[in-house]
């Protein structure tokens, strides 16, 4: 007996959409594919996985590559029609968010103005950045026009998914701002999320925001700058996670553990407990090199 059998359409939809929402990053095809087991209804499941992988893919900064091109899916080269555009090497290509499959790619036409020229600088200036600094990472930087301002965002997104070991993660920030002379407002978006799925479910999500003005001197001058600025940030948001695990870890082992194990009258030696944690997990306290 199926899960779907003795629910309507509406009902199926609701819970199909529900679930979908919270696939964590790199598991929406698993999720596609478990659904249509448990509902035994492909064509409808299908039917709402393209527009909830549209809405998932988006969400995630989901990288594709592309005539050679790793090119991340966002809501700022998104023109509409499943068709998303890759500023650098001006094209633009149709992708399937159900099988993940691209095509129909055409050259895309920009103008070459000043704000152009600026984009391109920031994203060699980025991608150097995230290229030494993220095992597996990648970036664009958009430009988008908001009235008569010119905005650029900068996306960055690095993800480990290792289904076989049990878990998968995501990194990803974004960082909007506008061409204004002398001084301009960068605003920036951090959001990990985690899922440990062996013998537990865990679902981990960490979220920041951050702000900080720049001066704009010229393209150069505040390339490095805003590099150097992405960078003091990355660290910052590092650190406070790795004593979030630190802390978290001592609380664990030196409170709720410690209550719960058996009176043996021998002497446990706490600090050797910890340190061997650490190690099981791979946590270092080793800064971003510059």
């Amino acid at each position: 007996m199926s899960v779907g059998q003795g629910l309507c359409e509406s009902e199926k939809v609701s819970l199909i959409c529900g679930l979908m929402r919270q696939s964590p990053p790199g598991e929406f095809r698993q999720v596609v594919q478990d659904l249509c087991d448990l509902l035994q209804d492909d064509e409808l499941v299908k039917q709402q996985a393209a527009r909830a992988g549209a809405r998932h893919n988006k969400n995630n900064f989901t990288p594709v590559l592309v005539n050679g091109n790793t090119v991340l899916l966002t809501q700022y080269n998104d023109l509409g029609g499943n068709r998303f555009f890759y500023p650098q090497d001006k094209f633009s290509f149709e992708f399937d968010h159900l099988s993940g499959v691209t095509s129909k790619t055409h050259l895309h036409r920009v103008m070459l103005d000043e704000g152009e020229l600026w984009r391109g600088a920031l994203h060699k200036g980025l991608n150097a950045y995230v290229n030494y600094h993220f095992p597996v990472g990648n970036c664009c930087v958009f430009k988008k026009s908001l009235g008569k301002r010119q905005m650029l965002v900068a996306c960055i997104e690095a993800h480990q998914y290792q289904p076989s070991k049990h878990w998968n993660s995501l990194w990803k920030s974004d960082w909007t701002f506008s061409l204004t002379p002398v001084m301009t407002r960068v605003t920036g978006i951090f959001l990990l999320q985690l899922h440990y799925f062996r013998n537990a479910n865990l679902h981990v999500t960490i979220s920041k925001s951050v702000s900080e003005s720049l001066h704009v001197i010229d393209r150069n001058q505040f390339v490095t700058d805003f590099v150097k600025f992405v960078k003091t940030e990355d660290n910052k948001i590092h650190n406070a996670i790795l004593e979030n695990i630190q802390a978290l870890s001592e609380h664990t082992w030196r409170k709720n553990l410690r209550r719960r194990l058996p009176i043996t009258r021998t002497f446990m030696n706490w600090n050797e407990l910890l340190n061997n944690q650490h190690l099981k997990t791979g946590v270092s306290r080793k800064e971003v090199p510059p």
